[in-house]
């Protein structure tokens, strides 16, 4: 799995022109789903994210999670995460986990994101979707 992991003051999705989804302060995730992932990778990336303290302490210094900075978690499939550029001019999306499964896969990860009680709200799964977002900081981090 590939997330990328934005501390925003909101972030948003809309799917024709509704707003699907949308936050206030927390992080947004991009998440692209690969082949030969399971759920213990959805476990350890939810663990990984909802734990990372990028949030500011009263001292200013990144020292909360989102959970203590009372945030809320915006996550988004992205299938791209997992395509190469690296040969050619047109992305191979070979790594990228089939359609169900993935779908399977990030609604665990999602379910994992909120087990401690954390909002998490989603984009649609393979939906042509607009993002937007304000970064906080910018502050962005590629897992793993």
């Amino acid at each position: 799995m590939r997330c990328v992991i934005q501390r925003v003051r909101s972030a948003s999705v809309s799917v024709g022109g509704e707003l699907v989804s949308t936050i206030g302060i927390g992080l947004l995730i991009l998440a692209g789903v690969e082949k030969g992932d399971g759920e213990e990778a959805m476990r350890a990336a939810a663990k990984k994210i909802r734990e990372l303290r990028i949030f500011a302490d009263d001292a200013g210094k990144m020292n909360r999670d989102v959970a203590e900075a009372g945030g809320e978690i915006l996550a988004v499939s992205q299938f791209t995460l997992a395509g190469s550029i690296e040969r050619g001019r047109r992305p191979s999306f070979d790594r990228a986990e089939e359609p169900e499964r993935a779908r399977e896969l990030f609604e665990l990860f999602v379910s994992e994101l909120a087990s401690t009680g954390i909002v998490v709200k989603t984009g649609r799964f393979r939906e042509m979707m607009i993002v937007a977002l304000e970064n906080d900081g910018p502050v962005t981090f590629v897992w793993p």
